[in-house]
């Protein structure tokens, strides 16, 4: 009867631990659910969402690592690092032969800038998990970016040890030893390196070493046995080109770059680049001397590539920085034309119609890109450029009239246009209306230069309001007192209040000094002050300085200079 209690009993036992076994697997599979829920709305940036959900699973199933894990993540995503730390140490505290919970727990920790947890984590997590190859590496360069770059170089040796040496130690190794100013010893670890394991990379970094020394023989060595390993690898190529290009030998130069852009191994963005940088740094003797070579490269590129975008715009500053304008433009416009949608490319064009002054295609085009990308009012200051240079001042104003409607709440765009609508009134001689729209400007920025000085100029031009116009410029000149148009303002409005004397500094630095001897305008303004300080012979000179450079800006410039000599010989008789 006791063995049959005793089976009864066992049976029961047994049952019970089956019903706790399933309540707890009921338990796990609805964490996992909800987990799965959280980590789909994680994955679509919903993090609030996602966060609410890991919240209560923590809370339910407080040693859930995967839970506390997501959460870490999740509130580092809102920008609660300390919650994030909090929730990933958890995680791998509950769960330590979890790899990529310490992992991200240590880039919290980098993001943080607690770079001594970080790097006791990585340290840690080397010893734990001795395959990881690019723990290895991150820890070289934390020690390097903490300064401790003997120890950075004890990793490298861990590195080799476990995994053997690799073009990656060996250049990150050489790297250290330059930054500890042990170059030396670095070129001498890279010769040995290359003796054992002929690397393009170490190959052509020697090949620069013998460069920097004249030593041009060895050069061209290192050089053509790098390329016998690789013939596309461009820092080798790059590298005879200019070992050539030292020695004067111009011809081996162009011939290496033939091969290097009409290479298809090699990557249309090295060919762009490096052309790129050899038309910047080129003068007019070189274009002069080498054009047909350079025109041959330029082709052979265009040539092979004539849809891609860096390489029509790499040949239209090539012709433009040439002087050749109509090349330069017809390669801007092929890249429109290829990319009809792509805003860069119009906006490419635009420039260059107006860095060369073709104000009408300026015109044409800007308002062409303006209809096609009606949200960027780029396109539409490019047109007001164009017309304004043509002389269409009416339509500028119509163009600052679409800005405003088009972008009333950019306050760039609107006091832009502000500005503008006044200065094109006051051409047109509607005064009214151009100070009307420098008051609006004024409005939103009252401190903006440029309006300043205009609004006190046109106002002094009038012999009007001169106390308004005292208070405008002298905030200009205050602001920026190097700039000689702001000083010629200011100097004319002291001399229209009677104040010639106190004028007179400001006119001599403007045109001592800050470039307005360049200007007929200034040069007048400063002879009219010296004349009336009886200066007669410095007026004289400068107004025949004013004469030899004006270009109408001053009317009737000649029948006034003849008029006050007139009033010079009065005066001493």
């Amino acid at each position: 009867m006791r063995g049959f209690f005793t089976t009864i009993l066992s049976l029961s036992c047994l049952l019970c631990s089956v019903i706790a076994l399933q309540a707890e697997d009921q338990k796990t599979r609805v964490a996992e659910n909800m987990i799965i829920t959280a980590a789909d709305y994680y994955n679509n940036g919903e993090f609030t969402k996602a966060e609410s959900i890991l919240k209560d699973v923590v809370r339910e199933f407080p040693d859930n690592d995967a839970g506390h894990f997501y959460l870490g993540l999740t509130e580092f995503c809102l920008n609660d690092a300390d919650a994030a730390e909090a929730e990933l140490e958890e995680a791998a505290r509950l769960d330590p032969s979890n790899f990529w919970y310490r992992y991200r727990l240590a880039m919290v920790y980098s993001a943080t800038g607690k770079e001594e947890l970080t790097l006791k984590m990585f340290e840690e997590m080397v010893e734990d998990f001795p395959k990881k190859y690019d723990l290895y590496y991150t820890m070289v360069e934390l020690y390097r970016s903490q300064g401790q770059q003997e120890k950075a170089l004890s990793t490298l040796d861990q590195i080799e040890t476990v995994f053997g040496s690799s073009d990656m130690t060996a250049l990150a190794r050489f790297d250290l030893l330059r930054e500890m100013g042990r170059e030396d010893e670095g070129y001498g670890y890279l010769e040995d390196f290359n003796r054992k394991y002929s690397s393009v990379q170490v190959l052509s970094i020697l090949g620069d070493r013998q460069l920097s020394m004249y030593n041009d023989s060895s050069a061209l060595s290192l050089y053509d046995e790098a390329l016998d390993i690789d013939p596309s690898y461009a820092p080798a190529i790059l590298g005879k080109a200019e070992t050539y290009r030292i020695a004067r030998d111009y011809d081996s130069y162009f011939d290496v770059l033939y091969g290097f852009v009409d290479n298809d191994n090699i990557p249309v963005e090295g060919k762009c680049g490096y052309l790129n940088a050899l038309i910047r740094s080129a003068d007019k003797q070189f274009f002069r001397i080498f054009g047909t070579q350079m025109d041959s490269l330029v082709n052979i590129c265009s040539g092979k590539y004539p849809r891609d975008s860096s390489v029509n715009l790499m040949s239209g500053i090539y012709y433009y920085s040439k002087g050749d304008y109509p090349k330069a433009k017809s390669s801007f416009r092929a890249n429109v034309e290829y990319w009809p949608e792509s805003i860069a490319a119009a906006a490419s064009y635009v420039e260059m119609l107006m860095y060369t002054n073709d104000w009408q295609a300026l015109v044409d085009e800007a308002e062409k890109a303006a209809g096609k990308f009606p949200s960027e009012t780029a396109f539409r200051e490019y047109a007001s450029l164009g017309e304004y240079n043509l002389g269409n001042y009416g339509r500028v104003i119509e163009i600052c009239g679409e800005l405003l409607e088009m972008a009333p709440d950019d306050s760039a765009v609107v006091l832009n246009s502000y500005t503008t609508m006044g200065d094109m009134y006051y051409k047109l001689g509607e005064k009214k209306k151009a100070y009307k729209a420098y008051d609006k400007a004024l409005e939103i920025n009252p401190d903006y230069l440029p309006v300043l000085n205009n609004y006190a100029y046109f106002l002094s031009m009038d012999n009007r309001k001169l106390k308004k116009a005292y208070a405008m410029s002298k905030k200009t000149v205050e602001k920026d007192p190097d700039n000689s148009t702001y000083l010629d303002t200011f100097g004319w409005i002291l001399f229209l209040q009677g104040k010639a004397l106190e004028a007179k500094p400001f006119f001599k630095n403007a045109v001592m000094l800050y470039g307005g001897k360049d200007s007929p305008v200034i040069l007048d303004h400063y002879a009219e002050v010296l004349f009336a300080l009886k200066e007669y012979d410095l007026a004289l000179l400068y107004w025949n300085k004013a004469k030899a450079i004006n270009n109408g800006e001053i009317p009737d410039l000649d029948k006034k200079i003849s008029e006050r000599k007139s009033c010079i010989k009065k005066d001493s008789e």
